[in-house]
């Protein structure tokens, strides 16, 4: 098995910041279920679960929100700090040497260009920890994620999970420039603000 660098705690962007998890980020993680399309497999249930509390829990117990060496980092605006969503890395359906990646924005930050830009940082720090593939899986009625995936060179593959219910998962996969990984000699290394 290979071994691969840890995706770093915190990225920046001209416009944004990607961080670790606040426990004070619960009542906002929370709103993004609360948004959900009815079609999404993790929505609130009829108890009004999971509760701010049962997300704080989560928060507390595994900060980055997914498998050692991957995470979810919360994503906020540089300019006034709001909270408006998340991006990084998990296994979800992929693995630890090819994991998926995953994000999600609250409805006001749609429209903005945040999801391609926080995306495009963590595909970027992906390549540094030595990771040469990543996938997406993505159902087949959002296109706003698929626009995304496209900006970032992600293609569709031959697999698709099927679910008449929810309808199917298209997976999404891209090869990650090992350039990105490997700075030239005499740079000095590399920085997590992406431009």
């Amino acid at each position: 098995m290979a071994t691969y660098g840890e995706l770093p705690a915190e990225l920046a962007t001209e416009r944004l910041r990607l961080r670790r998890w606040l426990v004070s980020d619960a009542e906002e993680y929370r709103g993004l279920w609360v948004e959900r399309d009815p079609r999404a497999l993790r929505r609130i249930d009829a108890d009004g679960n999971p509760t701010v509390e049962d997300i704080r829990g989560w928060l507390v117990d595994n900060p980055l929100a997914a498998d050692p060496g991957l995470g979810l980092l919360p994503i906020e605006r540089r300019d006034t700090g709001e909270f408006i969503g998340y991006c990084g890395l998990i296994v979800g359906q992929g693995s630890v040497d090819e994991p998926e990646i995953a994000y999600e924005l609250a409805r006001r930050a749609h429209g903005h260009g945040y999801a391609t830009e926080a995306a495009r940082a963590v595909v970027e720090a992906a390549a540094r920890t030595g990771r040469r593939r990543l996938w997406a899986t993505v159902r087949e009625w959002n296109t706003a994620s698929f626009r995304v995936l496209e900006k970032l060179d992600f293609h569709r593959s031959d697999r698709v999970t099927k679910d008449d219910e929810r309808g199917d998962s298209i997976w999404m996969t891209r090869v990650l420039d090992q350039a990105v990984a490997h700075p030239t000699a005499g740079t000095g290394g590399w920085t997590n603000e992406v431009r």
